[in-house]
This record gives C-alpha cells, sequence and structure tokens, in this order.
C-alpha cells in the first residue's frame, strides 16, 4: 500500500475494520470516485450524531481568519462558562497559543510519534492508547490551561524532509475519535486550510463544521466543497460563517450565493481594524465588534442546539 493512509483507518487490505471499497487498490480515476462513494456511503450509514456543538471543526480556504475565528469562538464559550479545549491540528500555521493568550505552547502530540522531533518518545504512552480519552486524561505536558480554557497541538512540520502530514493526521483523527467530552465540555479543532483533512477523515467524528468564508469567489468555491465533504461523513451541522465583510450590502450577496450552494449560514463578522491589529502583533484579541458579533452567532447556534 505505500504511503496510503486509508480514511477509516484500516492497516491493510481486507484488515480489521475493511469495509472492500478498493480505494487502496484503485488503478483509475474513475475506481477512487466509487471507492469514495462506498465510503461516503458507509459512513452516512454509520452516523448516529446529532446536532450537540460539543466537538467542532473549523474550515476554510487558506486566509479566511481560520484560526482568528477560533480563538473568538473558544473565548465566547468561555465567557459562557464552558470548558473549552482547542486542539491545534494545522501543521503550518505556529501562533494559534499566542492568540488565545497562552505564553508557551504545549508539548506536540506527534511526538509520540519516534519518526519526529528528536526521535525519542514519552517513555509510557498508554494513555494516547487507551479505547477512550478524556481530556483530564492528557498530561500537562501535552496541554495548557488558563481559566477554563485548555489549548493542545497536533505538531507542526518545522524541517525539510521531514515526511509528508500523513502521519500528523492519523495522530488528529485518532485523538479526536477517542477524546470523550463532559456535559460542560467543548472542542473546537483548527484544521488545516481547505479540503485535505476530509480525506485524511480528521472530521470524521465531529457533530459541527463551521465554515470561515470570507468576500471571495475561490472561498466561496472552497466552502461548497467543504460543505459537500462534511454532508458525505454525516456531520450533523455544517454552518457558514462569514468573516471580513466589508459592507451588509456584501453580506447580503454571500448569504444569496451560500443559499444557491445550500449552505446555510450562523452569522457575520465585519472587518475589524481592532482585530487586524492583535493579528499582525501577535496579542490576544480583546473586547471589539467582532467579539460581539461571535458571541452573538455562539449564542445562536447554542439555542439551536437546545
Amino acid at each position: 500500500m505505500g504511503t496510503f493512509h486509508c480514511p477509516l483507518g484500516c492497516p491493510f487490505y481486507d484488515g480489521e475494520g475493511c469495509i472492500l471499497c478498493g480505494l487502496c487498490v484503485a488503478a483509475n480515476k474513475y475506481d477512487m470516485i466509487k471507492a469514495s462513494e462506498k465510503i461516503r456511503a458507509y459512513l452516512r450509514s454509520q452516523s448516529d450524531r446529532k446536532s450537540r456543538f460539543k466537538k467542532i471543526a473549523v474550515c476554510g480556504k487558506g486566509g479566511v481568519g481560520k484560526s482568528t475565528m477560533v480563538t473568538l469562538i473558544a473565548k465566547a464559550l468561555q465567557d459562557e462558562n464552558a470548558g473549552v479545549l482547542v486542539i491545534d491540528t494545522d501543521e503550518s500555521n505556529p501562533g494559534l497559543f499566542h492568540n488565545l493568550g497562552f505564553a508557551r505552547s504545549p508539548k506536540p502530540l506527534m511526538k509520540l510519534l519516534s519518526r519526529f522531533g528528536s526521535g525519542e518518545t514519552e517513555s509510557d504512552p498508554e494513555w494516547v492508547n487507551r479505547e477512550e480519552i478524556t481530556i483530564a486524561d492528557i498530561p500537562p505536558d501535552y496541554i495548557v490551561e488558563d481559566e477554563g480554557l485548555k489549548f493542545s497541538m497536533v505538531g507542526k512540520i518545522e524541517d525539510p524532509f521531514q515526511g509528508c502530514a500523513c502521519s500528523l493526521a492519523d495522530v488528529s483523527r485518532n485523538f479526536i475519535d477517542k477524546l470523550v467530552l463532559a456535559e460542560n465540555e467543548i472542542v473546537i479543532i483548527d484544521v488545516e486550510a481547505g479540503i485535505e483533512s476530509f480525506g485524511r477523515g480528521i472530521e470524521r467524528s465531529v457533530d459541527t463544521v463551521l465554515i470561515v468564508v470570507e468576500p471571495s469567489s475561490e472561498s466561496l468555491s472552497v466552502a461548497e466543497k467543504i460543505s459537500y465533504m462534511a454532508d458525505g461523513i454525516g456531520v450533523a451541522m455544517v454552518k457558514a460563517v462569514l468573516n471580513k465583510i466589508p459592507s451588509e450590502e456584501v453580506r447580503r450577496k454571500m448569504i444569496e450565493n451560500l443559499a444557491l450552494k445550500n449552505i446555510s449560514q450562523a452569522g457575520a463578522v465585519f472587518t475589524d481594524a481592532q482585530v487586524a491589529e492583535a493579528s499582525l502583533m501577535g496579542r490576544t484579541i480583546g473586547e471589539t465588534k467582532a467579539m460581539e458579533e461571535v458571541r452573538a452567532i455562539v449564542r445562536r447556534l447554542r439555542e439551536k442546539i437546545r
């Protein structure tokens, strides 16, 4: 199978968990499409997820303000006394912990893989091999916390020839799949830009996908692909969050465009110079108009679930 990574986590063809879709042995594009259709149908048939707003993946085209939106949503939920864990699965963007107000980042989960970093692994990574993992199970080295807000990260590609991100995606997917949350706990996942994370199955256990969309045709096209992918794996709630909106007229046109693509929207965040300045300086975002707008979006989404 070479470097192929099964989206269902099967170790080899006809192995444990294999549904005989044929993706790993597909010889041409037609075979790959047919195999993907089988996987989509299987995942949808297996999905019993409801709209719980518990495991939230924040997706979108590169540059739309995805990490900024993760920060604002996390702060909004923290204000509502929710226990929030942000998981950074983007192997490129290094500054999310700064945005959240942490002075340092935790040890990346990829340290559990000997092929990364120093080549040394944790002496006893028993906790990550459990069938279920709670937030309390995560060792202090792998998580930072401040006033109910927690942050964990999978890791970054930092050196040449470090390899592809597939192994990091395996860690992300398995960790998120196994994570069991208490009543008032919520996980927000900052995924890499674009749609490749869906091909790697990182979002397969989430119940909510929020697509950050900026005013551009490229962003709208990527949003349509993300919505298609999320629906195909049985995600219960898929919503667009409009970002960097310069005017009410642009907001209205974007909503119309999204409606043509059968994507509903959760709300809009207008262009905010204070947010742009905080992002430029690497500071956490304080009380801004954008923060108020995201609070309103979060309240509406939580009320919808209730």
